[in-house]
Parts: structure tokens; C-alpha cells; sequence
């Protein structure tokens, strides 16, 4: 892997999926205890709440392929939607999940518990960057369910670049820690990604 080469902006990475250790915050000791889903508050009314529609209708509304009609209380029908994990196209609203690119658990793992009602149902509703929820099958995203990528990668191998970089990104947008298992399994990714780049904002 060519090293790692940083823009001027403190919010970007350039490079690989994986950078300096330093750029994440040390990690604790792994620990689940506490954790539920219920501690994130989701799908809440979105960016506008005037609309009918929640984060996870936002998503799909975004990200369509094809647009949907979108009838009384957001309700969508028709449309398609593209699946990067597995490279499927799907034709239904239902058949698709709107996964956390870093998982619920996960988060609460690596920082979350000790943060604020408020800014866990911020993260669980980031609308601010396009890779915090990504629209995908059920079948993949229950596939992952609440694995990290020593663990996990989508189906489809050619994107298993773009998914580090953006599991990299999302944990350096929120400020969360990454294990030691975690972060090897980046460094592998990064000596096969040489041109992929990084891009988060933080949130403060």
C-alpha cells in the first residue's frame, strides 16, 4: 500500500480505507452491556417533517433508481431501487432495509453508550451524509446484522472497497473507536484499495 496521502482539510482522507491509527480515537474494551435498539430513537420525521415521511421513506426517496409514487403518509409504490451490497435491482419498496452503515450495536460498542438521548438519535437518523444508511436487500442486511467488517463484507466482492471506505468514514464522522480485529481487517483492505479515498464531515 503507497502511503497514505491527507488534503489539507481535516475531513478528508485520501488513499485507502484504513489510515494512521491515530486518526481514530483509542479503543475500549469491547463491551455490549446496556445496549438496545430502542436506545436509538428511529425513523423519526426526517428533514422535513411536514411531508409524512420518515428517515427510512427519505432514504428510499433519495436513493431510487426509478421514482415511486408517493401517495397519502409517504406510502410508496412502484419504483426500483439498486442494492449495492449484493448488486441487485429491486422493484418493491418492502423488499428493502435501510441498514446504519456501522450498525446500532456497533456504535453503542464503540463510544455511543456514553453519549447524549439526543445525539444517538442523530446518528441513528444521519441524513447529513449520504453513507450513514444506505437503502439494501433484507436478505444482506440481515446477513450483516450487527457484524464489523473483520467479520463481514457484501456479497459482491467489487464493492468491498467503497464499503470500507465508507464504514471508515462513518466511524471517523461520529468520532467512534475501532478494535483491534477491526482496524486489521482495514489495513487488509487497504493494501488491495490503493486508490480508494475517505471522505467524512465530522459532527460535532
Amino acid at each position: 500500500m503507497r502511503p497514505v496521502a491527507y488534503d489539507r482539510r481535516p475531513d478528508r482522507v485520501a488513499g485507502s480505507p484504513s489510515h494512521r491509527p491515530g486518526r481514530f480515537p483509542p479503543g475500549p474494551t469491547m463491551t455490549r452491556d446496556g445496549y438496545t435498539r430502542e436506545a436509538f430513537k428511529h425513523w423519526n420525521s426526517g428533514d422535513d417533517p411536514a411531508d409524512g415521511c420518515s428517515i427510512r421513506s427519505e432514504v428510499l426517496i433519495h436513493e431510487v433508481v426509478e421514482p415511486p409514487a408517493v401517495g397519502p403518509r409517504c406510502r410508496l409504490t412502484g419504483g426500483s431501487w439498486w442494492s449495492y451490497y449484493d448488486q441487485i435491482m429491486v422493484t418493491s419498496a418492502s423488499g428493502l432495509d435501510i441498514d446504519h452503515m456501522v450498525p446500532l450495536a456497533e456504535a453503542w460498542d464503540s463510544g455511543a453508550s456514553a453519549w447524549t438521548v439526543q445525539r444517538r438519535e442523530a446518528y441513528a437518523n444521519d441524513q447529513g451524509a449520504e453513507t450513514s444508511l444506505v437503502a439494501v436487500t433484507a436478505r444482506s442486511n440481515r446477513s450483516k446484522a450487527d457484524q464489523d467488517p473483520a467479520q463481514w463484507m457484501p456479497p459482491a466482492a467489487e464493492v468491498h472497497c467503497r464499503y470500507a471506505a465508507e464504514w471508515t468514514g462513518t466511524k471517523l464522522r461520529w468520532n467512534l473507536t475501532v478494535h483491534s480485529t477491526e482496524h486489521a481487517a482495514l489495513n487488509d483492505l487497504a493494501s488491495v484499495c490503493p486508490d480508494q479515498t475517505v471522505t467524512y464531515t465530522p459532527v460535532t
